[in-house]
């Protein structure tokens, strides 16, 4: 009998070491980093008896570092060496993360110290994010930036998949403090990859006067352009309308899991791993919603599933949850992805090359600066109205999210705009000095609706 040979998977990045290098240690800390998301509002609860307002203030100060220093980290990434930001970002984090089991070991963990680390991790975790999302084009050709996102956003997913439940497990095995020790070293490995890639980046290019235009002046153009564009402003709007009210709710799920519903930690993890599969389900559907619904029609359902999917979960019995939970998730996974791919093609088709990464930062700032905020409110709520008050307020405003894509003009678009085609939106924001053309429906990492559909799905599942 003939023993077929293995072949080597198709691409061009298996046999890129440097590529090969990075998408391993990622792929590593992507699980890990799965742990703590799960570990540390446990160890708040069960080990520190934090109440369900501190459980939200925490996840409230991992998140404000993303408010406070998004748009400025873009500049600075700018002027730094990539590499170098993302190996201090991981042995920074890892070492922060270390800090809790030693603090639990020698009996001095405290509420304050998960705070602390919270939000230092979430600094590095800023700078981290925008220094990855600009060392790929440095790192890979040009022609090669769909298949490398593709590889890393597989990754993600699957990270997403099959990281609570084995965090979940682990947690119950090891317990949540030492559980985090594991996400540390994931830190440290990956951050051991990155150090070991060979290629060096080429120096950032200055403009031609060979001066650096001001922070504030190129901010402020950014600005400007997003919040006058028929387009961009109800997507901000209906972005961070969603992502506040779905963080009112979701930043005391577990804490309504754990207390209302009795659920083990292994049996959380599943629950929310399983709640996952909708990421997956919605990058496999957004292309063909597309062809039915047209772009508008597809930006519809996907804001529109938003508070069905969060109703389920605030519905869910005592007595028989797992289905409730994985079906509320499931739902609303699945919406969020579907409406990002919409939603981030339709910004690269109308975004000029050169305002593309100021205009996502500044969308990024308006569209996540609310997740803290839902997140303070959620936890006030259920402190004074219960639990199952606070994620029945989100999901009834989880569906007003869909109200600002019905009132605006992209709910009559059947297709993305095509590279050179001049929109309204273009042609009266003279005042910010743009100039009236568009650029292709590829951003600098390479992410397309029909070829990268993942790749518009964030790291933590929220819009993007």
């Amino acid at each position: 009998m003939r023993i077929p040979k293995l072949r080597r998977p198709s691409g061009a990045l298996w046999s890129h070491p440097d590529f090969m290098k990075m998408w391993t240690g990622q792929t590593i800390s992507q699980f890990g980093s799965s742990i703590s998301e799960l570990a540390l509002p446990i160890i708040a609860v069960r080990l520190l008896d934090a109440s369900a307002f501190e459980v939200a203030a925490l996840g409230t100060v991992e998140f404000a570092p993303f408010l406070l220093f998004t748009l400025p980290a873009g500049v600075w990434v700018d002027r730094l060496p990539r590499r170098a930001v993302l190996i201090v970002g991981d042995v920074g984090r890892g070492l922060l993360l270390l800090s809790v089991p030693i603090a639990y070991l020698t009996g001095h963990l405290t509420l304050a110290q998960l705070f602390v680390v919270g939000f230092f991790t979430g600094i590095l975790t800023v700078f981290f994010d925008v220094a990855y999302q600009s060392y790929l084009p440095a790192l890979v050709d040009r022609q090669y930036l769909v298949e490398g996102n593709s590889k890393l956003e597989v990754t993600r997913s699957a990270g997403q998949l099959a990281g609570p439940p084995a965090a979940g497990g682990l947690i119950q095995l090891l317990t949540a403090p030492y559980a985090v020790v594991w996400d540390s070293v994931s830190f440290f490995v990956s951050g051991g990859f990155l150090l070991a890639i060979r290629k060096k980046e080429q120096s950032i290019e200055k403009r031609e006067d060979g001066r650096r235009a001001g922070m504030r002046h190129e901010l402020w153009e950014g600005l400007l352009y997003v919040v006058k564009h028929p387009y961009l402003r109800p997507q901000a709007i209906s972005t961070g309308v969603s992502n506040f009210f779905s963080n009112v709710a979701y930043s005391i799920v577990i804490v309504f899991a754990i207390r209302t519903l009795h659920m083990s930690n292994g049996l959380i993890g599943v629950v929310f791993g399983l709640g996952s599969i909708g990421w997956l389900a919605g990058a496999a559907l957004a292309p063909r919603i597309q062809r039915w619904l047209g772009v508008g029609g597809a930006t519809i359902l996907g804001a529109a599933m938003s508070g069905p999917g969060t109703l389920i979960v605030a519905l869910t019995p005592t007595s028989f949850p797992v289905p409730f939970l994985v079906a509320g998730t499931i739902i609303g996974g699945c919406g969020a992805v579907v409406y990002n791919i919409q939603q981030v093609s339709l910004r690269q088709a109308i975004t000029p090359e050169r305002m593309q990464g100021r205009m996502n930062s500044v969308m990024r700032f308006l569209v996540w600066g609310p997740i803290p905020l839902g997140a303070l409110v959620g936890g006030a709520i259920a402190s004074s109205f219960g639990l199952r008050t606070a994620l029945v307020v989100g999901a009834v405003g989880g569906f007003t999210s869909v109200l600002p894509i019905l009132l605006s003009p992209i709910r009559k678009l059947k297709a993305f705009p095509e590279p050179g085609e001049v929109l309204p939106a273009l042609a009266a924001a003279g005042e910010a000095g743009l100039a009236p053309t568009v650029s292709s429906g590829i951003d600098e990492t390479g992410a397309i609706a029909s070829a990268g559909a993942a790749a518009a799905i964030d790291e933590d599942g929220r819009r993007d």
